[in-house]
């Protein structure tokens, strides 16, 4: 979420991949994937910045977190060997079968 503030000095936190569009003539207006649009004092650049701040906070998070040394992986997750730098399987896949009909 980013935080944005309306023209009455309100803030308010809003989902950066719900926005459609930005159009920034005279004030910036956020359109919204639904129609909704909210008019903000931030500038078009602004904005722009808190997405790609919130974007990339979002992926180093996903690159911190902490992988599990034992239990459970999926079937067809792979890993890659830090010293071969080649993918190998961490478990078998789960066969396939046919549907009963």
């Amino acid at each position: 979420m980013i935080v944005v503030t309306r023209l009455n000095d309100s803030r308010f936190a809003i989902n950066p991949d719900l926005i459609e569009r930005i159009h920034a003539n005279p004030d910036t207006t956020l359109v919204m994937v639904d129609g909704a649009k909210y008019i903000v004092t931030e500038s078009m650049d602004e904005v722009i910045d808190m997405i790609a701040g919130y974007r990339a906070r979002v992926i180093a998070m996903a690159y911190d977190r902490p992988t599990p040394a034992s239990g459970p992986h999926l079937g067809l997750v792979t890993a890659v060997d830090p010293g071969s730098r080649t993918p190998t399987a961490i478990a078998s896949a789960v066969p396939l079968r046919p549907r009963n009909s």
